[in-house]
Order: C-alpha cells, then sequence, then structure tokens
C-alpha cells in the first residue's frame, strides 16, 4: 500500500540531512545517504528520490546519482559525502555541492566544497570542480561544511558552516582551544588568525560557472554575540538565540521576499530558522519548526523527550501551496541509520512558523486509514527516560531496528510507550497487532482503555482486540508494555 505517512521513503532507504525542492512537477529530496544498520554517517553514495507534486505517496529513485569515487580528493581517509543540497544554475542545468568526510566525521571539517553537475535534478551527476577563489585556489576560509544554495533571482549564493562555542569557556582556555580547534578544523596558524574565528554561518556568491567565489565570504551572524545552546550561557552578549544558536546544517528560502535561514541549533535535536530581509545580514531568531523529540513543544523538556534523539538536519518546501517541513529521525541505536520524516507546516501573516509536531501521518497530513502497517510507523517511541546520543551507538532502550528484510521494535520493556498519531477507525472494529516475546501491553485510543494483549510465542505471532469507536473515529493510537519484553512487527486495524 503506497502512503505518504512517515518515514515516507521506501523502510530500507535511509536518506537524512534532506534538502527538498520542486523542479517542475516534480518534488525531489537531496540528502546523504546512510546505511541501514550501519557504523558511521552517510556510509553511501548519493541516492535522490522523487515524487509527483500530485502524488506525495509515490517516492522513486532512479538509483545511485554520484558516487564519492568521482571526486579526485576522494581518499581511504575521507571516503563519505555529507549533507548535499542541488541548485539550478542561470544555464539550467543542476549543480550539487557537497564535502567529503571520515569516519564517524573524521576530517569532515577540512573542506573544500565539491560541484558536481547534470542535466536533470535527479540524472547521473559529474564531477565539475571545488569551490575556488579568483586566483584558482580552493576557498576553505571559514569551515567549509555542509552547504546550501539559492538561485537568488540569478544571484547563486552559497551558505556554509559550523559553530562550536569554543568562546564560551573563556580566556583561561584560550591557548587550548585554539590547539582543539586547529586539529578540529585543519586550519594553519594563519588561517585561524581569521577576524572573529573560522566558525559561524558563512555566505558567498559565485560566478556562473558555479565554481568560482565572487564576492568574499563573510559571517551571517557572529553566533558568539546571539547566544548558543542551553549548555552555554553569553550573559555578555544579546539573547534573541539564547537557547537555539547556530550549530550546522544551514539551508536558505526565500519566500515573499523574506529570507529563512534553517539551520540546527546547538541542541542537535531541533531545526530552527532565522529571518531576514536580506540575504547576508540582520538575521533574527524566530523559533524552532519541528524537535525530533518534541522538545518544548507545550512545554515539553528535554528529559522528557519523546523519542532516541541525535543529529537533525533538513529543511521546507511549498508543495501546491502546502509547506512542508522536512528532517531527520534516529533508528538503529545509533547516530548512522537516519530516516526521512517530513510534517505539513504553516507560514503565519507575520512569516513565524509555529512548531509542529512529530507524527506518522507525514505528508498526508491526514490520519493513517485502516490497513496494515509496519511498526516503522510510530510517531513516539519512549519509555520514559529516552537518550540523546550524537555519533556513537547507544543500547538497552526502544529502537527501531532490522535483521535481513524485517524492521520491527525491539527493547520494548514495561514502561515503553510506542504511539502512532493519528489514525482513522472510522471503518474499523478491530486491532491486530505482530509481535513475538513474552509479555503483556494494553492498547488506548487516546487516553481511552481498550484492552490489553498477552504474547506467550518465541516466534512472530498475530494478536488481536475488539474496541469501541469514539464519536470521530479518529486518533492516537498508544500501546503501553506493562510485562516482559516484547518486539513489534506490524499493525493493522
Amino acid at each position: 500500500m503506497k502512503t505518504a505517512c512517515n518515514p515516507f521513503l521506501p523502510l530500507n532507504a535511509y536518506i537524512p540531512d534532506g534538502e527538498p525542492h520542486v523542479y517542475d512537477d516534480r518534488l525531489y529530496l537531496f540528502g546523504s545517504h546512510d546505511q541501514e544498520g550501519g557504523d558511521t554517517f552517510c556510509a553511501l553514495d548519493y541516492e535522490f528520490f522523487s515524487c509527483p507534486v500530485d502524488d506525495l505517496s509515490d517516492w522513486t529513485s532512479r538509483g545511485i546519482n554520484y558516487s564519492a569515487k568521482q571526486d579526485p580528493l576522494y581518499s581511504e581517509e575521507r571516503p563519505y559525502m555529507y549533507a548535499p543540497d542541488v541548485v539550478q544554475g542561470n544555464d539550467g542545468r543542476f549543480y550539487l555541492y557537497y564535502c567529503l568526510s571520515g569516519y564517524r566525521g573524521k576530517g569532515g571539517y577540512f573542506g573544500p566544497i565539491s560541484v558536481a553537475s547534470s542535466a536533470e535534478p535527479d540524472g547521473r551527476y559529474e564531477f565539475l570542480g571545488h569551490v575556488k577563489n579568483k586566483d584558482g585556489s580552493l576557498m576553505d576560509r571559514f569551515v567549509a561544511f555542509d552547504p546550501a544554495l539559492i538561485n537568488d533571482d540569478g544571484v547563486i549564493r552559497l551558505y556554509y558552516g559550523t559553530y562550536y562555542p569554543f568562546a564560551s569557556l573563556g580566556p583561561l582556555f584560550a591557548p587550548i582551544m585554539k590547539k582543539t580547534q586547529r586539529r578540529m578544523f585543519g586550519k594553519t596558524a594563519e588561517q585561524m588568525k581569521e577576524k572573529g574565528g573560522v566558525m559561524g554561518p558563512i555566505v558567498l556568491t559565485l560566478e556562473d560557472d558555479m565554481v568560482t567565489v565572487k564576492d568574499e565570504p563573510k559571517r551571517l551572524f557572529d553566533p558568539r554575540k546571539v547566544g548558543g545552546g542551553k549548555m552555554y550561557v553569553f550573559p555578555r552578549h544579546g539573547r534573541s538565540f539564547l537557547g537555539h544558536g547556530f550549530f550546522e546544517g544551514s539551508s536558505i528560502r526565500k519566500i515573499d521576499g523574506l529570507y529563512y535561514f534553517i539551520y540546527s541549533s546547538l541542541n542537535n535535536h531541533e531545526l530552527c530558522y532565522a529571518t531576514s530581509l536580506y540575504p547576508d545580514h540582520d538575521f533574527v531568531y524566530r523559533g524552532v519548526i519541528v524537535s525530533t523529540g518534541d522538545v518544548g513543544l507545550n512545554g515539553r523538556k528535554e528529559e522528557d523527550r519523546l523519542n532516541h534523539t541525535g543529529t537533525t538536519h533538513g529543511s521546507i518546501a511549498n508543495v501546491n501551496g502546502q509547506w512542508y517541513v522536512f528532517y531527520h529521525r534516529q533508528t538503529h541505536g545509533s547516530d548512522y541509520s537516519r530516516q526521512a520524516m517530513a510534517e505539513p507546516i504553516a507560514i503565519l501573516p507575520d512569516g513565524s512558523i509555529p512548531q509542529v509536531e512529530v507524527t506518522s501521518s507525514g505528508l498526508s497530513g491526514k490520519p493513517l486509514p485502516s490497513g496494515e502497517y509496519s511498526s516503522a510507523r510510530y510517531a513516539d517511541l519512549t519509555n520514559g527516560h529516552m537518550p540523546h546520543g550524537s555519533n556513537r551507538d547507544l543500547f538497552g532502550f526502544p529502537m527501531l531496528t532490522s535483521k535481513g528484510e524485517e524492521r520491527y521494535l525491539t527493547n520494548l520493556t514495561p514502561g515503553t510507550q510506542v504511539i502512532y498519531k493519528y489514525c482513522d477507525f472510522s471503518s474499523a472494529s478491530r486491532l491486530a497487532l505482530t509481535g513475538r516475546g513474552q509479555g503483556k501491553l494494553s492498547v488506548y485510543i487516546d487516553d481511552g482503555y481498550i484492552g490489553d494483549l498477552a504474547f506467550e510465542e518465541p516466534s512472530w505471532a498475530d494478536k488481536s482486540v475488539a474496541f469501541p469507536l469514539g464519536s470521530s473515529g479518529q486518533g492516537k493510537l498508544s500501546l503501553l508494555i506493562v510485562e516482559g519484553s516484547l518486539e513489534l512487527l506490524k499493525f493493522a486495524f
């Protein structure tokens, strides 16, 4: 059954860092490519998915679009391609921008930014060059990382950069931090003397050849002067970004004359945005668009996150008049098997975007209709104390995992909730679950108790329970583990 529910790509496709763009009558997702059950970020070559704008359930790909080995700087030390973006040049061709990195990010900040080109958005890309200065040398000012592009009425703007709040540690640690930064960013002593340091969100413009710098890089805003994440306090500086400072994942959109700079914050689990009337200065923090743990929504605190959280990265797109935010979530107990997710959003008359919740509904924006679904369609998976873990493996908590072609939820122990938001029960009177293990769970629709299901079989077994319908026939399906240890493969209603 085709569906636009989350995660919206085929369940064996792990495409994080998604940049959504509409070209002609198709919606494209340009992202990096994780391996199912992998042990490092972005282990696979680029594979770009797309769907018709009038059927957001029909996602397909044409196979691998670009291989890391096509880049002359490919090496065993830096064989992986990180978060990309694609922009259409003034010549009508499409240009892919990315950076190479090594195992679990080692060398990921060393630059430069690579460029490939294709006649089609999801065609076969060929290496074009590296972003270079006017004298032909490689452009490596600041930290060349996470490129994002916009064709701004014929002006090609490139955004990039990252930020680690070393400055917050004070002058006592300055010598140590300078050495740390040099090792981390691969900079020489002279390069480290860049006014204001090397970190922060950066913008430059490109010539029509799409590789040569036209206007020199400049800092979009100084992250030291607008605050950081919850762990970092900057009492001497302005507070507009305080608690949601820039970390990585630059993305840029222009909507009704207003520039939206979308980024991953130092909190690491949320996509935030800032706006300006200008493409290169005066950005003001506006809020959080989505948090993968629904942190901040209705006052939810970090320690009450509703999912295992880690890195997230994404952006927004308008499809047939409806705006969506695209992001990714963690699976397999790590940050190395991330799945693409999306939610409808609203852009209000004042340009603000209210934070949206993580749902199972995804691009459809509607409750799941009656049918059979993989357990992977969950919105929330929590035991009440879910971890946050970027760039590491974690164990012993509820997670989506896989074996062969099976994808299922594991480590479902007492106190665990599996929540599907939302389901349309108007034509259903029975819920069936397929799981294994020994234990019992209770079924709820919204806050209404439906009944219990007990599993005693060592292999996959079907269990079902009848339930009464509410007046609307729609609601949140919640499965609460009350005994034992279970795994869940699928559900149907």
